[in-house]
């Protein structure tokens, strides 16, 4: 049995496209952000002790993180989904894992946490902005002929990829990032995606 703890409006939206990739059976246990702070409700805290999501049970072992949850997911059940071990591609397949929650997502959450200072934030914005753009476009860069990561089908890169890439999409970004554009559009048009956004709740990055 695989029970996903789901926050609405996060990073958690993409452990359920995964499951439904891998045509995995899950149980989702739904939790609402908080209308006025935004943030996890407390009872998250009562899973794990930093009260985030995604987290994923599986025969009652809690498993956190997303990059780790996708690599568990896909060694059980979606082996397909790496490239073999050992290989180049392999390599390049951690580099793009550890990226999505590493360095894109610094920025990421720099600008979102910022944007409640106002004014007082005005120092760091350039600077936010300038590594915004920078990983975005490496991302941008990074996208092959086939629309994917890594490889010219689906892998578990593309997987973590996705909600940098939503992101950019909210930011407005798509006229000078087409190509990434273009992979979110063919992301949400999988019926897999469709299935897990339906399933999940409110998702305000689709």
């Amino acid at each position: 049995m695989i029970k996903v703890h789901h926050l609405n409006n996060s990073r958690s939206q993409r452990i359920l496209w995964l499951l439904e990739e891998l045509g995995c059976k899950y149980e989702i246990v739904a939790y609402q952000r908080d209308a006025k702070t935004n943030f996890a409700p407390p009872e998250l805290s009562a899973i794990h002790a930093l009260g985030k999501s995604p987290m994923v049970e599986i025969d009652g072992r809690l498993i956190t993180e997303s990059g780790a949850i996708v690599e568990v997911l896909c060694d059980r059940f979606g082996q397909h989904m790496v490239p073999e071990a050992g290989t180049d591609a392999h390599i390049e397949h951690l580099e793009w894992m550890h990226f999505a929650e590493g360095s894109a997502m610094t920025p990421i959450l720099l600008g979102l946490y910022t944007g409640r200072l106002g004014d007082a934030a005005a120092p760091l914005r350039p600077r936010i902005g300038e590594q915004l753009n920078a990983h975005f476009n490496h991302m941008e860069s990074g996208l092959r002929d086939s629309g994917h990561f890594v490889v010219d089908e689906l892998s578990a890169a593309d997987i973590m990829l996705s909600f940098p890439a939503e992101v950019a999409m909210r930011q407005k970004r798509a006229g000078k990032l087409p190509k990434l554009a273009a992979f979110v559009d063919a992301i949400h048009a999988r019926p897999a995606w469709k299935e897990a956004f339906e399933r999940g709740g409110q998702y305000d990055f689709a």
